[in-house]
């Protein structure tokens, strides 16, 4: 399952990344960093994976980026044969 890790409602690139992913047919799960019982994601996301930015997408523990990225949101899809809907 894909992972979205986000910092909120008011992440730009966050509700962005989320709605390219939607649009291309890719099925993922939100984390909102921010909320108080997300501590342990918070540590996976910022000392396992090293990020300070969201969104932080991870496919899987050697598959994962952070910030808007379209096109690798783009190349996900068709890598794992997702579709319009």
């Amino acid at each position: 399952m894909i992972t979205v890790y986000t910092s909120g409602s008011a992440c730009m690139q966050c509700r962005l990344t989320k709605q390219v992913m939607d649009a291309e047919g890719i099925a993922h799960t939100d984390i909102d960093l921010t909320e108080p019982g997300n501590v342990a994601a918070r540590e996976y996301v910022t000392d396992d994976l090293g990020y300070s930015q969201a969104p932080v997408v991870v496919i899987d523990d050697h598959d994962h980026w952070s910030g808007f990225q379209p096109t690798k949101i783009r190349e996900l899809a068709a890598r794992i044969g997702a579709t319009d809907e």
